[in-house]
């Protein structure tokens, strides 16, 4: 299955992934919620999650799926058109600088790259890395392929946990962008955790990131989304945050 393949016509029906808020009688007042955090504790969570996600180590590199290693622990794959910031966002919130490589050819990135997480040499997570897709400059014979293994990897690896699409919010979703929300979807009913990173933050004004974010909320259909920006700093925390939060579930 590629990830084009009878799915360019298809409508998108992104509101099936919605998550529907409950609702209280007219009579009835709901109760406040309860914090359940303290500053501090919100604080410690965050250092906690930083120190985790510097501890990524490479793992492996697959050209193919087959060459992938059968592993038990959450994987949390990051995904997003070529140019889309990936490679940016991944070295910075592993505080690494050349973990995740960059190319100087987007799209020539064509193996899924796998990353260790855990303190003390005992790995409970891991992050992969697929190559950035929608680039014109690629053959169109790699784009197919590097399309099948991507959307073979989203709908049968089993011990994946979360997916992470970046995008840059200038441009917003693109067709490809959607094509794999729409691979996605039966995934996310089932419990898979999704979260839109909006990419170099910076480059838009207060107004325009608040609006970038209201549609995407309602473009990512129940997945969490963020605004992101390595030069500002923006979103660092919380990305890192949410990502140890989903390969740490409580019990």
């Amino acid at each position: 299955m590629s990830i084009g393949q009878n799915r360019v016509h298809s409508t998108m029906q992104l509101g099936v992934l919605s998550l529907y808020p409950m609702t209280t009688p007219s009579n009835t007042t709901a109760p406040a919620p309860l914090s359940t955090s303290t500053p501090s504790e919100v604080t410690s969570t965050t250092a906690i999650a930083s120190g985790w996600l510097h501890t990524a180590k490479f793992l492996t590199t697959a050209p193919q799926l087959h060459f992938l290693p059968a592993l038990d622990v959450p994987e949390i794959a990051f995904v997003g058109r070529s140019n889309a910031g990936k490679s940016t966002c991944i070295n910075t919130l592993t505080q690494q600088k050349q973990l995740a490589f960059a190319s100087k050819k987007p799209g020539r990135t064509q193996h899924i790259n796998l990353f260790s997480l855990g303190k003390q040499g005992v790995m409970d997570a891991v992050l992969a890395d697929l190559p950035g897709y929608g680039y014109a400059a690629v053959p169109k014979q790699d784009k197919i392929r590097w399309q099948q293994v991507m959307a073979n990897y989203l709908v049968t690896r089993e011990n994946l946990k979360a997916i992470v699409l970046m995008c840059d919010p200038r441009h917003g979703l693109t067709e490809l962008d959607e094509i794999l929300l729409d691979i996605i979807r039966p995934r996310v009913e089932e419990g898979l955790k999704f979260l839109v990173i909006l990419t170099k933050a910076d480059k838009l004004t207060r107004v325009e990131q608040n609006k970038a974010l209201s549609i995407m909320k309602l473009q990512a259909g129940g997945g969490e989304v963020r605004l992101f920006s390595a030069t500002k700093r923006q979103g660092i925390d919380e990305v890192s945050t949410l990502l140890w939060q989903w390969a740490h579930p409580a019990p």
